[in-house]
């Protein structure tokens, strides 16, 4: 298999309701350019998040300080900080002013895999990047990257092209971590992943 294509995806892709973009994201591949060098990896897992009906979604209060940038412009990272110790990596998705997104949950890791085992040292590389704390962590994502478009060429934060992930190896079930919410948002399947040893990994 060849590399990876490196233009990021466009705006356009994020415009569509969540649940797609979480399955569409799937294979797609998460770039950080920092200290000068390319740290990279393949999405495995993703969740969604859709609109203020969703009583686990962050726009479930209407729109505050912290999560107005649901509500902006699609292809935008949202990224926050949970628990006081981690930082979490989101996806706007659909039109400005329906607020809306996608959380990568996990990754493989591709480039960069020096500074990802600086980053997670001790850490089997089975575990640098399999939750969504994990990921961001191993690619050095924080809330400096808050805001960035994830679908510009020029952004040391972008999503890009990767690998095609086919239905049959796609898993579905309940989002993870969301006890407060009430029926059916609970136990929606919104949450959508595919195994590594499924995976064929391009070159880089």
């Amino acid at each position: 298999m060849g590399k990876i294509i490196t233009d990021p995806l466009p705006q356009s892709f994020y415009l569509a309701p969540p649940i797609t973009c979480a399955r569409d994201l799937l294979g797609k591949l998460v770039v950080h350019q920092i200290d000068g060098q390319r740290v990279s990896g393949i999405i495995i897992e993703t969740e969604a998040y859709d609109g203020e009906e969703d009583l686990a979604c962050h726009a479930r209060s209407g729109k505050t300080r912290r999560n107005e940038l649901l509500y902006g412009a699609p292809g935008i990272a949202y990224i926050y900080f949970t628990y006081g110790l981690h930082w979490l990596l989101n996806a706007v998705t659909r039109a400005e002013g329906e607020p809306a997104a996608v959380l990568i949950r996990a990754v493989a890791p591709l480039a960069g895999a020096d500074f990802i085992a600086r980053q997670r040292e001790g850490q089997p590389r089975r575990l640098w990047c399999n939750g969504p704390a994990k990921l961001t962590r191993a690619l050095g994502i924080d809330g400096s990257q808050h805001g960035l478009p994830l679908y510009d060429p020029a952004s040391p934060l972008r999503i890009e092209p990767g690998i095609e992930i086919t239905s049959d190896i796609i898993h579905s079930g309940p989002r993870v971590g969301i006890d407060y919410a009430p029926e059916p948002w609970r136990s929606i399947p919104w949450r959508l992943w595919v195994s590594p040893k499924d995976l064929t990994l391009p070159l880089i």
